[in-house]
């Protein structure tokens, strides 16, 4: 939300989420006390801060260990591209996937691992677009070519494939959608943002909202894109859609008065 800060102070219109929104979809611990407030279905978490992981160890795992059951994920809560974050499947692996989280930021994310420890979660994503209204995309499904999308997978490893549209049931589909806008308002987002699921493979395949990415890639082969041209939006009618809703947003910001 800083450059969205130096936009507002300049009264230039930008494209994306303003700095309430921008911040929120960054920080991992915001955003899920947002989503839990609005009633929508998150993973069981612990967050915690470097301080209290670096001034008592032992007592951080015990606190992690009695609400969380292996395998978790362990994130910092403001970044992105997947950097920082590991998959921990005992204390043996917990201790390191901290200390490198730490590293990235003063606030720590710890989630219950979708599937358990003899399934991988199933990975969607949703494209949304729009101010007050907003419209969500067909949803696709990311299939990783390593135990999870990490930065590896996602930039530098050859074989992780996307599925767009995604194989899934019309209910299945219309729920996640659902969930997308929803998550958008929770966050107070406005323009873009790709948001993320988790699904439980087998049984119950229960859905979970991971995240929300404020500036999601934007290259032609990124999933934003792919997921709006899937649901009949090319590249360059998208680029003009956001460059509206931004002027959109700036003449709505205009009609504010803020004195007597």
């Amino acid at each position: 939300g800083t450059i969205q800060g130096l936009f507002e102070r300049a009264g230039i219109a930008y494209v994306g989420s303003g700095v309430l929104g921008s911040a929120a979809g960054m920080d991992k611990d915001v955003m899920k006390r947002l989503f839990a407030q609005a009633g929508l279905p998150i993973v069981k978490h612990v967050t915690l801060l470097r301080a209290e992981w670096e001034q008592a160890p032992l007592k951080a795992i015990a606190q992690i260990e009695a609400a969380l059951a292996y395998p978790v994920f362990v994130k910092p809560a403001n970044l992105g591209s997947s950097v920082g974050i590991s998959k921990a499947h005992n204390r043996k692996e917990l201790s390191p996937a901290l200390t490198l989280a730490a590293k990235y930021d003063r606030k720590l994310i710890v989630e219950q691992g979708v599937g358990g420890k003899k399934a991988k979660a199933l990975e969607f994503e949703v494209a949304v677009l729009g101010n007050d209204n907003p419209q969500a995309s067909v949803v696709g499904e990311i299939i990783p070519c390593k135990e999870f999308y990490d930065y590896e997978a996602k930039y530098l490893s050859e074989g992780s494939t996307a599925v767009v549209p995604a194989r899934l049931t019309k209910a299945v589909t219309k729920h996640i959608r659902e969930l997308a806008v929803a998550a958008f308002r929770a966050c107070d987002l406005t323009g873009l943002a790709r948001v993320d699921y988790l699904m439980e493979p087998g049984g119950k395949r229960r859905i979970f909202l991971n995240e929300v990415n404020t500036m999601p890639g934007f290259t032609s082969i990124s999933m934003f894109p792919k997921l709006w041209e899937a649901t009949g939006l090319s590249y360059k009618e998208l680029i003009t859609r956001l460059i509206e809703l931004a002027m959109e947003r700036q003449a709505e910001k205009n009609r504010t008065i803020y004195s007597l």
